[in-house]
């Protein structure tokens, strides 16, 4: 067995910031960072060699809601180990769905270029690129500072991937290699009301980056219609533009990609929690 009086210390200082569970499941992936080995490994063992300084300074962050993934650097997702800092926002299990929804969608001769749009950290970008390995992919963010982490990402998951800087709500300024067709175009743009900040955690708020999540209240599908709209010129026949949406807005999603896309077929899917999640329109 692990040694128990570090396992508790870990869960006592963490347990009024957090719920039993998380506290306990934030306990072994903090052992696991500051050991290097395995929650199977440190089972096994009764001493456990810890720099407790070390230690007291994550858990003095983690009692401050900082996000696990950006104490350590990197978090494990969907196959891929991703560096990670506030640049960037940390990937969900839903994004992880909506690749899997895509590579249900398309088998690998079907698609030969790929667009993601708002990159952030390359996770989809990546994350088609192993879904796809023969297809050219190429991932778009405004931020730089989002894109030199999406390089790294790239270089660090062995990923072949061409990541520009461009702001996709800035027309007149897209870059020279946008002007082709693509067979795959997706993105996971912001969508979070501003007024939903309220519902939210502390630890999204306070350290993951705002325009990557937070749109107007009074235009929620800006990023939606626009892309929506490039899509309509840049997907080749029979090419697939896919969505992750806020599951608020699931309709008037659908309905809006359906106007700018008239003759595709245009499909609603929810995650597994059952939330409307997922557009998925193919170009008929």
């Amino acid at each position: 067995m692990i040694s128990n009086s570090i396992y508790r210390y870990i869960t006592e200082h963490l347990q009024f910031s957090y719920a039993t569970d998380e506290a306990k499941a934030l306990a072994w992936w903090i052992l696991e960072e500051l050991t290097g080995k395995s929650r199977a490994v440190l089972m096994l063992q009764n001493n456990v060699d810890i720099d407790r300084q070390e230690l007291d300074n994550v858990l003095q962050r983690l009692q401050q809601h900082e996000p696990i993934q950006y104490i350590f650097g990197h978090t494990l997702w969907n196959g891929l180990d991703l560096k990670l800092s506030p640049a960037v926002l940390i990937p969900r299990p839903e994004t992880a769905e909506l690749i899997e929804l895509v590579k249900c969608k398309k088998s690998k001769n079907e698609v030969h270029s790929i667009l993601d749009i708002g990159t952030g950290s390359g996770c989809i970008a990546i994350g088609m690129k192993k879904a796809f390995p023969d297809a050219e992919v190429m991932g778009l963010d405004v931020s730089e500072e989002a894109l030199e982490i999406a390089r790294e990402n790239a270089v660090r998951n062995d990923a072949d991937v061409e990541f520009l800087q461009c702001d996709i709500l800035d027309e007149n300024h897209y870059p020279l290699s946008l002007n082709r067709m693509f067979d795959l175009i997706i993105s996971n743009p912001p969508y979070i009301a501003e007024s939903e900040k309220t519902t939210m955690e502390t630890n999204v708020l306070e350290h993951e980056p705002q325009g990557a999540l937070f749109v107007p209240d009074t235009d929620p599908l800006l990023f939606y219609r626009r892309i929506s709209c490039f899509a309509a010129s840049h997907l080749c026949q029979g090419g697939l533009l896919a969505f992750e949406i806020n599951q608020r807005l699931g309709q008037e999603t659908k309905d809006m990609v359906q106007s700018c896309l008239p003759k595709a077929q245009v499909e609603l899917l929810r995650d597994s929690y059952g939330n409307d999640r997922f557009i998925i329109a193919t170009i008929s």
